[in-house]
C-alpha cells in the first residue's frame, strides 16, 4: 500500500519551489536567545514563593518543598542549550496554512515504504512528549523491531502551543485544529496515513479521522473517552462490574483534579497573566499535572528526571503559549461538535491511571474499535511514561492496515 510513499515523498519536496510563498515549507530551528535565558534566570532568582500548611504534601496543590528545589534546580544546573540541541536532531519545519505558523517535526524514516502517522500531544505537553517514541518508530530495526514497522512520523505543535502561532481570533477548537492537520499532511504528499494521540491529541486525531477519513488508514488513541451510548435503555448493559467501577473510580479521581479544567474552560486568560509572566508559577501549574496523572506513585521523579519536566515546561517559557495554550478549554467547551461515530478502524491503549477510563461497551458505541490493549502500567503522558509500551502497541495495532 505505501510502496508509492517515497516517490510521493520526493515529488512533494521538489513541489515546494513552485508552491505559494504562503504554503512554503521552510526547515526550522530552535534558537531561543540569551536575553531570553538570562530573563528566565533573573526572574527564577527573584520568585516569591508562598507559605503553606504544615504537613500538608501535595493536598492543596504542588508542593512547596519540592517547587523550591525544581526552581533551584532549573536555576542552577539545567542546561537548556543541551536540551536545544536534543531536541533539534529531529527534523523541524514550519508552514503557514489558514494564516497561522505551523511548527511540526517531520521525521522521515530511511526505509521508502514506510508508513506516515501523524501524532498530536495536549495540554501540558508539546512535540517534547514525542522524543522517546520518534526514533523507535521511524527506525524500529535500531530499536529491536522489524524494518516492516517503520513510520514517517509527523508531530505538530498544536496551535497555541510550543513553536506554533498563536490564534488571534475565536474557534480553533480540536475540530479546526483537525483541519489544520488534514490539510498538512495533504501539503507533504500523504494521501494515506495513521493518526495517534493522547490528551487533546486524541480529540484532534478523532475529528481528523471522521473529517478526513478517506485518507486516514487507522487511529490509534492513548486516551479513549466516551460517555454511554446515547438512548440506550441501559447505558451500562455490556459493561463488566471491575469496569464499572474503575470508571467510576477515575471519576472520583478526577473530581479533585478538575480545578485547572473549571480555569482554563472558563478564563484562561486570567490564569494567562500569571503563566507567561511567572516561571515558577507556571512550573507548579504543569508540574503537579505529571504528578498527578501519571503511575508514579506520588513521586513524580520516579519516571520524569527534572530534565525531562523542565524541558516540557521550557517549550511553554520560551514561546510565551501559556496563555494561548490555555484556550483549548475554551474553545471546545463553546464548539457544541454534533456526535458523530469513527467508522475507520481504532485502536485503544489503556493505561491503568489515565485520568479518565471509559468502558469498552461505550467506546465501541462511538468508535470502529478493533484493537483494546489493557495495559499493565502507565498513565496520561504515555510518550514519555512508557514509550516502549506505547511504540509496541501503535505497531501492532497499524500492521494490519498498512
Amino acid at each position: 500500500m505505501f510502496r508509492l510513499i517515497g516517490a510521493v515523498i520526493a515529488l512533494a519536496i521538489l513541489a515546494q519551489a513552485a508552491l505559494p510563498a504562503q504554503n512554503a515549507i521552510v526547515p526550522f530551528k530552535i534558537q531561543v536567545a540569551d536575553s531570553v535565558l538570562a530573563d528566565l534566570k533573573d526572574r527564577l532568582g527573584r520568585t516569591r514563593f508562598p507559605g503553606e500548611i504544615s504537613n500538608s504534601n501535595w493536598d492543596y496543590g504542588t508542593n512547596l518543598a519540592y517547587l523550591k528545589e525544581l526552581v533551584s534546580y532549573w536555576r542552577d544546573r539545567y542546561d537548556w542549550r543541551a536540551a536545544e540541541r536534543r531536541l533539534n536532531q529531529f527534523d523541524q519545519f514550519t508552514t503557514n496554512i489558514d494564516g497561522l505558523d505551523i511548527h511540526f517535526v517531520h521525521q522521515r524514516s530511511k526505509n521508502p515504504n514506510a508508513m506516515p502517522i501523524a501524532i498530536t500531544h495536549g495540554w501540558p505537553g508539546s512535540f517534547v512528549e514525542f522524543t522517546k517514541i520518534i526514533g523507535p518508530l521511524t527506525d524500529p530495526a535500531a530499536h529491536g523491531g522489524n524494518v516492516s514497522d517503520s513510520f514517517h512520523v509527523v508531530a505538530i505543535s498544536v496551535p497555541g502551543f510550543g513553536f506554533s502561532g498563536k490564534p488571534s481570533e475565536r474557534g480553533y477548537g480540536p475540530e479546526r485544529i483537525a483541519g489544520i492537520l488534514a490539510k498538512l499532511m495533504a501539503r507533504l504528499g500523504y494521501t494515506r496515513y495513521g493518526l495517534q494521540g493522547g490528551d487533546w491529541g486524541s480529540s484532534i486525531s478523532r475529528f481528523a479521522a471522521i473529517n478526513d477519513a478517506s485518507h486516514v488508514a487507522g487511529l490509534h488513541l492513548n486516551f479513549c473517552l466516551a460517555g454511554p451510548p446515547p438512548g440506550a435503555k441501559d447505558p451500562n448493559e455490556g459493561v463488566t462490574p471491575a469496569e464499572l467501577e474503575r470508571t467510576r473510580a477515575r471519576q472520583t479521581f478526577f473530581d479533585t483534579e478538575r480545578g485547572y479544567f473549571l480555569e482554563q474552560s472558563t478564563k484562561p486568560q486570567t490564569i494567562g497573566y500569571s503563566l507567561d509572566d511567572s516561571p515558577a508559577g507556571l512550573a507548579a501549574w504543569i508540574v503537579e499535572k505529571f504528578r498527578s496523572w501519571s503511575d508514579v506513585d506520588g513521586v513524580v521523579e520516579k519516571k520524569f528526571t527534572k530534565d525531562e519536566l523542565l524541558t516540557n515546561i521550557m517549550l511553554y517559557w520560551v514561546t510565551q503559549s501559556g496563555a494561548s495554550s490555555a484556550r483549548i478549554y475554551y474553545e471546545n467547551q463553546r464548539a457544541q461538535p454534533v456526535q458523530r461515530r469513527v467508522d475507520v478502524p481504532t485502536g485503544c491503549a489503556v493505561f491503568p491511571k489515565e485520568i479518565s477510563i471509559a468502558p469498552r461497551r461505550w467506546v465501541e458505541g462511538q468508535y470502529n474499535v478493533t484493537r483494546w490493549t489493557e495495559m499493565p502500567r502507565g498513565g496520561h503522558f504515555a510518550a514519555m511514561e512508557e514509550p516502549d509500551l506505547l511504540v509496541n502497541d501503535v505497531r501492532e495495532f497499524f500492521r494490519t492496515l498498512r
